[in-house]
């Protein structure tokens, strides 16, 4: 007795059109397309709005005349910078500050060998001595001619010669106390001291050294009070003023200065005047660090220009509060150039729209 097969082979090319078929149903299924709940219109979902403060200053964005800026790049220095040098050749003792110590006013930076002024000093003071003695002694002999002169026991040309030797006695004795006075003073310069309180940025020179008139020792200056120094061509420097505020890049980060002061003079060799910024107190900022000023140099062109207080940032991204009907609603955008406190809007907002002008105000 046979037995028959009750199973029937499936074509070949039916497994892979049924995996198909399948998966298809999957995905139709997650998209909604059929079965499920009903499926969510295209769209994006509505921002939260948020209404706007009591008092919150408003900005209507509008196309405006902007010059094209041009940046020159200079140096920020510190306002108060000095080289410290003796006033008399020496041997250095010590120098005891190092390159960053901090220093207040007063504090020694550096000690010379005052061996040299003190016998300056001495034969200083013996000179002086023996020139008011000799000044005393001619004081006597005018005396006693005057006294003769006048009993005419002596002739006038023995009392005028006896006046003169003791004008010129005491002319000599003051002479002499000068030198003793400037010879004391000079054997105190052996301690040079902190002029103003301020950090050591440069040492030029180690004890053993032999230190001479303007021949620095250390540099010195004070590093909460930056000024950048700029050469500007003269064509731009004559389009800004003292007081005016100016845009200053540093490593990155943008800071609004404001022009301290003028060079008088165009440099006759490369057309430029100096251009001197103080800047704001800045953590990081440090004397001797390469910045740019960004001045409105060029023809004017029109740009859509914000308050850069009213910009938000959120790590790279930027974005403004649009107020509409009442309420604001965060819009990112793109910015470019920075005209003092306005920054150049490129994408995000257009002619016409308001903004809130304070970024913090609604925080």
């Amino acid at each position: 007795m046979t037995s028959s097969n009750t199973h029937s082979a499936l074509p070949a090319w039916a497994i892979p059109l049924a995996a198909v078929s399948a998966l298809l149903l999957v995905i139709f299924v997650a998209l909604g397309i059929i079965g499920g709940p009903e499926k969510t219109e295209v769209g994006t979902t509505p921002a939260a709005v948020n209404s706007v403060p009591s008092g919150a200053r408003t900005y209507r964005v509008s196309l405006a005349g902007a010059d094209r800026m041009l940046e020159w790049q200079g140096v920020v220095r510190s306002r108060q910078a000095v080289k410290i040098s003796p006033k008399f050749s020496a041997r250095i003792v010590e120098i005891p500050v190092k390159v960053g110590d901090r220093l207040k006013k007063g504090e020694v930076i550096a000690k010379l060998d005052d061996r040299d002024p003190r016998a300056a000093y001495s034969a200083a003071v013996s000179a002086q001595a023996a020139a008011q003695a000799q000044a005393v002694q001619a004081a006597a002999d005018e005396k006693r001619a005057s006294e003769l002169f006048e009993k005419q026991a002596a002739t006038r040309q023995s009392y005028d010669a006896a006046l003169a030797r003791a004008k010129a006695a005491r002319a000599l004795a003051e002479q002499a106390a000068s030198s003793a006075r400037q010879s004391q003073v000079m054997m105190a310069e052996n301690v040079l001291y902190a002029p103003f309180d301020g950090v050591v940025g440069e040492r030029y020179q180690d004890p053993g050294d032999m230190g001479a008139p303007g021949q620095a020792l250390v540099s010195f200056h004070q590093p909460d009070a930056l000024r950048l120094e700029v050469s500007v061509a003269s064509t731009c420097s004559g389009r800004i003023g003292l007081g005016d505020t100016a845009a200053v890049r540093i490593d990155g980060v943008d800071l609004i200065g404001r022009v301290a002061e003028l060079a008088p003079e165009v440099d006759p060799q490369t057309r430029t005047r100096l251009v001197k910024v103080d800047l704001p107190a800045t953590p990081g900022l440090q004397h001797g660090q390469f910045a740019t000023l960004a001045l409105p140099c060029d023809t004017a062109e029109s740009a859509l220009l914000i308050p850069a207080g009213a910009v938000l940032n959120f790590g790279q991204l930027q974005a403004v509060r649009v107020v509409e009907n009442g309420a604001w609603h965060i819009r990112h955008i793109r910015t470019g150039k920075r005209y003092g406190d306005r920054l150049e809007v490129l994408t995000g907002l257009r002619d016409g729209e308001t903004i809130l002008a304070d970024s913090e105000l609604a925080s």
